[in-house]
């Protein structure tokens, strides 16, 4: 890194845009020589389109571009990119056009001429506002989301957000599909918060029976019922200092629902069988993938408990949403899977990949992960077949077929249906495919198709179901 550059721009991707080539590499080189990583485009086209590929941490756009401009630009980034900053730069600025961009949410705005070192300082700003502690990304600083395997930009969306999210102690509901990584989720934002030297505790409130769960949150005394044979830490005294997740918050009984709220607004849990209340410092985490919203107007979920939860909500997509993991993912769990059962597997084969890449996955990456085990439990080869992916996906197998191979497949089988409902007469069967009888013998001879093979026997069974077709 360039011994200049700031302490906070260690390869930082920028995407820098503008129409005039010259201006554009003027920026990149002093970019790069600032030690950021640089994409440089022409065009708010170029740029949409790049960081349909990779989403930057910051982007510089010159205001006046062809096709749309600048302000337009930010307005789609923030439509798809909530948290990521943008940065102006105009040779025709206005105090009007500042307070316009700076209203609408643009993080710095900058008029040609500018000084090289007020953009580098608006730049490490940006950056270190988008990033907690101040710091930017780096490759040395992801070990907080090292369990989540993503090249998808709709995920490096949802990550930016829960980082900047985990450096609070605001409650979070995470929503999504099961099987979209939820748990995950929930552990990575606890990794990249300031209690991530505390525990991590999480708890499935539908998997639990209602008699066991509130014991099992909050605790209870010796005494406190008949089995309490014993004095028992709840959850929340377990996960004190650190993050408590709640998943399947909306399977949790409406009596649990008030003792929660209850805990939530006092800071305070009081065990079975207890008249003392015992402070804790939890932040909390709940998950769901049912719909709270339809919970609530049934009834079913308290409206002050949701709005006690749901401080930042945040939505993890399909599996289906961010197909381009797909394949990432596969590999990545074979790599973690070959070992556990002895396989030397190294991949798996273009057409079992394209199988998975197009399947509809309603179990999401939970679901993935069981199609890579059993596809490697089975799998004899290094390369994980196409059948063994059609097995575990429970899918038949689909040859796929060229043009050509196809229209011969479907004459083939045409022509047999024909002489199977005629019994071999070849008139009869002409007449029914609108062919004059040499075409149709043509047809007949291409495919090595012998009529007398489909007529009868006097018994009144085929003389044969085969063709004779080598």
């Amino acid at each position: 890194m360039n011994a200049m550059a700031p302490p906070s721009s260690q390869r930082a991707h920028l995407l820098v845009v503008d129409d005039d080539p010259d201006m554009l590499r003027l920026l990149s080189m002093r970019l790069g020589a600032a030690g950021y990583r640089v994409t440089a485009v022409g065009s708010a086209e170029a740029a949409l389109s790049q960081m349909a590929i990779e989403r930057p941490h910051l982007v510089l756009s010159d205001v006046r571009l062809p096709g749309k401009d600048g302000l337009m630009l930010f307005d789609d980034i923030r439509a798809r990119h909530p948290s990521l900053p943008v940065i102006l730069l105009t040779a025709h600025g206005t105090i009007p056009d500042a307070v316009e961009a700076t209203a609408r949410g643009v993080f710095g705005y900058l008029t040609k001429p500018y000084e090289a070192r007020e953009l580098l300082d608006k730049i490490a700003q940006a950056l270190a506002l988008s990033a907690p502690d101040g710091q930017t990304r780096t490759a040395g600083d992801e070990s907080w989301r090292a369990g989540i395997v993503s090249r998808s930009s709709r995920m490096a969306d949802l990550l930016a957000e829960a980082r900047m999210v985990a450096q609070g102690d605001a409650s979070v509901l995470l929503r999504g599909d099961s099987g979209t990584g939820k748990e995950l989720l929930a552990r990575a934002i606890h990794l990249a918060s300031p209690r991530a030297r505390r525990p991590f505790v999480a708890v499935n409130c539908g998997a639990i029976p209602e008699a066991l769960l509130e014991s099992e949150l909050f605790g209870h005394v010796k005494g406190a019922f008949t089995d309490a044979v014993a004095s028992h830490k709840g959850l929340f005294q377990a996960a004190d200092g650190g993050t408590l997740l709640l998943d399947e918050i909306g399977d949790m009984p409406p009596a649990l629902q008030v003792k929660l709220l209850r805990v939530l607004q006092e800071r305070a849990v009081r065990p079975l069988g207890s008249s003392q209340s015992i402070p804790v410092d939890v932040r909390i985490i709940s998950a769901t993938h049912r719909d709270l919203e339809a919970a609530m107007a049934q009834g079913q979920f308290r409206e002050d408990l949701y709005y006690r939860l749901n401080v930042v909500t945040l939505q993890l997509p399909t599996l289906a949403e961010r197909r381009e993991d797909i394949p990432l993912l596969a590999n990545h769990f074979l790599a973690l899977l070959a070992p556990k059962y002895g396989k030397r597997s190294s991949g798996f084969a273009p057409e079992a990949l394209k199988a998975m890449a197009m399947a509809p996955w309603p179990g999401n990456v939970r679901q993935l992960y069981n199609v890579v085990e059993q596809a490697c439990a089975l799998s004899t080869t290094p390369l994980v077949s196409l059948a063994l992916v059609q097995r575990a996906l429970r899918t038949p197998s689909v040859e796929v077929l060229s043009f050509a191979e196809a229209r011969q497949r479907f004459e083939r089988d045409y022509l047999v249906g024909l002489l199977k409902m005629t019994d071999g007469n070849v008139a009869d069967a002409a007449r029914l495919a609108q062919r004059n009888r040499t075409e149709f013998y043509r047809l007949l001879q291409k495919h090595e198709l012998t009529p007398g093979l489909f007529k009868s026997e006097p018994g009144g069974g085929p003389a044969s179901e085969s063709v004779a077709a080598s």
